[in-house]
């Protein structure tokens, strides 16, 4: 918890670029999954989400981003602490996702059903996550349209380009998904390949944006 801290002031300083974004989620996916296999000690991923977090860390030190600039408005912490941690609910519901996908493999192969957890459980999970990631996700997005002049300029109230687009499909694409879980049941593979295709589009929406501009183009800002 306390390297997630450091991890999460590190990237505000350093303007959060794709690396220290994607090193920040990875982290707090693995903090809630520290609380949460303490409650579920029938969930094994530890090493794998260590693996991913301590990558995500030497890939932050390769490409730090580039510093805060001192005129940034104060809402733009807020704006980014509300993304990236919708980015950790939703990186957290894939990996239910995942494992729920591997109960239904067990289910059908005959293994032991008590190898892990229960299949109306892992489900469960996955779309409290979905949802409280769905919240946190609206409130960035509102956080943008009622602040827009503070964080893109004056005159600019809603700034339209690769990262808002993306940021919208992911929300629309969030919507359905909750929508047809509570309208029509969504449930199974259904329901996880639009949480895969949303979860897709959220990381296209900042981490691709900043991936394109600052290895791409060569522009840190």
């Amino acid at each position: 918890m306390a390297r997630c801290c450091w991890l999460a002031c590190w990237a505000v300083r350093h303007g959060l670029g794709f690396a220290p974004a994607l090193s920040v989620t990875a982290w707090l996916v693995a903090a809630v999954y520290a609380v949460e296999s303490q409650v579920y000690p029938q969930l094994q991923t530890r090493w794998t989400l260590s693996a991913l977090g301590a990558a995500t860390v030497l890939l932050a030190l390769a490409f730090p981003g580039a510093a805060l600039h001192g005129a940034a408005s104060v809402w733009l912490p807020l704006h980014w602490a509300l993304g990236i941690a919708s980015y950790g609910l939703f990186g957290t519901a894939v990996v239910h996702a995942w494992f729920m996908t591997k109960a239904e493999e067990r289910i059908r192969m005959a293994i032991d059903p008590h190898s892990g957890l229960p299949l109306l459980t892992l489900e469960r999970l996955t779309f409290r996550f979905v949802a409280a990631g769905f919240l946190l996700l609206s409130a960035t997005l509102l956080v943008g349209v009622a602040f827009g002049e503070h964080l893109y300029g004056h005159g600019v109230a809603w700034k339209w380009d690769h990262k808002t687009v993306f940021s919208l499909l992911a929300w629309l694409t969030f919507a359905v998904l909750l929508v047809g879980r509570a309208r029509f049941g969504w449930r199974g593979r259904r329901a996880v390949r639009v949480l895969y295709v949303g979860a897709g589009l959220l990381l296209l929406a900042y981490v691709g944006s900043r991936f394109v501009l600052e290895i791409v183009l060569g522009r840190a800002t």
